[in-house]
């Protein structure tokens, strides 16, 4: 494992001019590499996407201000509609909203598909608008609950990705995975933020088991 760094330690960081220089002197992008965005969704990547159980969205607001969000479904809930369509359902979450809010002023929208067991991901970017339109809705619902929009993406980048950076973290063989109780729960870690009392801390996390057992596919009541 990498050594730790100290609390006080502070990383030394490029000026422009440097930045641009270290960039420079990175090697030239490999023919194949260049060449394997192809701009659309061939037989390949539709049975990898139609296989996915989730994928991560990046969308980023009218300031630039960025925002990646995970999307978990089971697989064939993400749609490829054509060679230049696919659809991603949205369920139920927070109601922060972020991905669609900055839909809402910035149609630009990437995603990266994972496929366990599998260690190259695929890439998607392109133009997201939203969709109420109910066969659609419809063909996405799980345990009979549709969502209530989806995200329809028309693809202009569309590759696989190499395996190295999922090599690397070993993410499917376990190797680094932690007991759940080396980490607190989403529902204490945030009291602990915002300062919450303990009997606080505690209806909150009996609250997030709740909605995970009962409302995954649909709002909490």
């Amino acid at each position: 494992m990498p050594d730790a760094l100290s609390p006080s330690f502070s990383p030394a960081l490029l000026g422009p001019e440097e930045a641009r220089a270290l960039v420079a002197s990175y090697p030239a992008v490999s023919a194949l590499a260049e060449k394997k965005d192809i701009g659309r969704i061939d037989p390949h990547i539709r049975r990898y996407i139609e296989l996915s159980p989730i994928c991560f969205i990046a969308t980023s607001d009218a300031d630039g201000h960025e925002d990646v969000t995970p999307r978990g479904d089971p697989p064939g809930s993400f749609k490829v509609l054509d060679e230049h369509t696919v659809a991603i359902p949205d369920r139920p979450g927070n109601n922060r909203l972020d991905t669609l809010k900055n839909l809402m002023v910035n149609s630009e929208i990437a995603l990266i598909f994972l496929l366990p067991g599998i260690n190259e991901t695929v890439r998607l970017a392109g133009i997201a608008k939203l969709s109420v339109d109910p066969e659609l809705l419809a063909s996405m619902a799980v345990q009979g609950k549709a969502p209530k929009c989806a995200i329809v993406v028309s693809v202009r980048q569309a590759y696989l990705h190499c395996a190295k950076a999922l090599l690397r973290s070993r993410l499917w063989t376990g190797d680094y995975a932690q007991p759940k109780n080396a980490f607190p729960s989403i529902a204490r870690v945030i009291g602990d933020q915002l300062g919450m009392s303990e009997a606080d801390k505690a209806a909150g996390e009996a609250r997030v088991e709740r909605g995970y057992r009962e409302s995954l596919w649909e709002p909490m009541k």
